[in-house]
């Protein structure tokens, strides 16, 4: 009987799940336009336990998103993975934020790109085919009116916070988007990191970092003091 801790950070989602031998039997998840994870994080996983009436001492393993995704909510994310998995001896599972994001998207046919958003006309995304097959690995691209030409007429469904941008440049007949799937879900990460855990495929918690793919620039505010 194995429980796991599903814990998802990337995005403006703050989203826990908890499984047990790959079934999903509890999730807490909030969005919003500022994120809050720092706040409410540690509460959901308390709340997803207490309402399962499952102890940490009856944990087997916790997975984070990895990334690529939000500075901040990667770090927040793993760091609170690393803290617990130390705390309580148990295994980490690194589980791929646009993997899990594409998961939400079963397809016939074409190809599913799952995006986050990167600012500007920049995201992050890979490239999965209706097997579920990744035949792009995670990049950074910019996207302009020729991005994903490769893949040819085929229908091309895009999802992800960093899909809704590309509308006004992608807008060919084959190009799907899907508004309503916006952010990545410690839902989708049961699947994967029940995989993982039964091959015993678990990342070392003394260095585990996360995938942020970019360095991590700091802005300030434009406006005068």
């Amino acid at each position: 009987m194995a429980y796991i801790l599903s814990l998802e950070t990337a995005t403006k989602n703050c989203s826990v799940a908890l499984s047990k031998d790959g079934e999903l039997i509890q999730l807490i998840e909030f969005a919003e336009a500022n994120f809050s994870h720092a706040e409410k994080l540690h509460v959901f996983i308390k709340d997803v336990l207490d309402q399962c009436g499952i102890g940490f001492d009856q944990l087997q393993a916790i997975a984070v998103s990895q990334g690529p995704g939000s500075y901040t909510g990667l770090r927040i994310g793993v760091s609170t993975a690393k803290g617990l998995c130390y705390a309580l001896n148990l295994p980490l599972i690194a589980v791929n934020t646009l993997q899990a994001l594409a998961k939400q998207l079963s397809i016939t046919e074409g190809y599913v790109i799952p995006m986050i958003d990167a600012r500007r006309m920049e995201v992050f995304a890979s490239v999965y085919n209706a097997e579920g097959t990744c035949i792009e690995d995670i990049s950074a691209k910019i996207i302009d009116g020729n991005s994903f030409e490769n893949l040819g007429d085929a229908p091309i469904h895009l999802l992800g916070d960093g899909a809704m941008k590309c509308q006004e440049l992608l807008n060919a007949p084959n190009f799907v988007y899907y508004p309503e799937l916006i952010y990545p879900s410690a839902r989708e990460m049961v699947a994967i990191a029940t995989a993982k855990f039964n091959a015993q495929d678990f990342a070392d918690v003394a260095y585990f970092e996360p995938f942020y793919l970019k360095d991590f620039v700091m802005t300030t505010s434009s406006k005068k003091k």
